[in-house]
């Protein structure tokens, strides 16, 4: 029997935001919160009246409706995390309809489009590079600082800081300045949550995803989520690639266990999680993407991905 992240309704009672769960990881984390018995707010700029810059099919009414489907109660609320009167107004709905806060994950990034690799920052597109520290640090910042005050009023509560990459792995240059800066604040913000939190009983941590099948992944390499192993014969590495609900499960793990201010600053991975908590990836598969790319791809090792999953 497939093992899960965490026990339907063990979350019962938990209210969760998620900013930036509209499409990929954020989605899935709502959806494994609600799977868990959580009621989730889900926030982003693309809606069924109007997509975002991103100008994706995917919306947070979508979301919502997924994580009810799944057992939770999903509540979309469309919210551009740059407004800071918009995440005010976002966090005193909360408190005024639930009156408390458990679980607050920052996703919102949303840059794929502003991104030139292996570009030198004086020949980089300087508003794109800038734009894209705004979505993926500022709307982080004024999430917390709207978000925290209703978080530590009770113990125990959970940041989830989302980024690409682990401390370690990006000690190696992102090939883009802005994007390099972009991915590493996350982890850096989890930690310095964590020296604020404690004194609350509360936790913060920065969790990424390995190589991930996003809705935008799987379209780049023209493949579905059932076919997707027909691009790894163009790209090798893809044969690592994980599904959404991976992290997704990682995140409910975490938010599920009575220890987790063990994990206070730290910097989490899917792969990483998954051996502590006992939970394998959709297919029933367990992928440590790190490992492999540390190993095999960084070190030289001559061995395959499905020795990694």
């Amino acid at each position: 029997m497939q093992s899960q992240s965490a026990q339907t309704g063990e979350l019962t009672g938990q209210i969760a935001l998620v900013a930036g769960a509209t499409r990929g990881a954020g989605r899935a984390m709502a959806v494994e919160l609600g799977r868990a018995g959580a009621t989730v707010y889900v926030t982003g700029r693309s809606t069924r009246a109007r997509r975002s810059e991103v100008d994706r099919p995917e919306t947070i009414e979508d979301t919502a409706e997924l994580v009810t489907a799944a057992g939770g109660t999903g509540i979309a609320v469309p919210t551009d995390h740059l407004d800071r009167e918009a995440v005010k107004a976002l966090v005193e709905r909360i408190d005024e309809e639930q009156g408390r806060l458990d679980v607050l994950v920052n996703d919102v990034w949303g840059g794929d489009h502003l991104l030139e690799f292996d570009t030198k920052v004086w020949d980089v597109d300087l508003d794109k590079g800038l734009r894209m520290l705004r979505l993926s640090v500022e709307t982080h910042a004024i999430t917390s600082h709207y978000a925290l005050p209703l978080l530590i009023r009770r113990p125990g509560g959970l940041v989830i800081e989302v980024t690409d990459g682990t401390a370690e792995f990006n000690k190696t240059y992102r090939g883009n300045l802005f994007y390099d800066l972009a991915k590493n604040a996350p982890i850096r913000m989890a930690y310095g949550l964590a020296q604020e939190l404690k004194e609350h009983g509360c936790t913060a941590v920065s969790i990424t995803p390995g190589f991930l099948r996003s809705e935008q992944m799987l379209d780049h390499f023209g493949v579905t989520e059932a076919t997707w192993r027909d691009a790894i014969e163009k790209v090798p590495h893809f044969a690592i690639a994980e599904s959404p609900v991976f992290i997704g499960r990682a995140v409910a793990a975490l938010a599920a266990d009575p220890d987790k201010a063990r994990w206070n600053g730290a910097s989490l991975s899917s792969g990483e999680l998954a051996k502590v908590y006992d939970f394998d990836d959709a297919d029933g598969s367990r992928p440590d993407c790190f490992a492999y790319f540390k190993d095999v791809v960084a070190g030289g090792k001559e061995a395959g991905a499905e020795e990694y999953r």
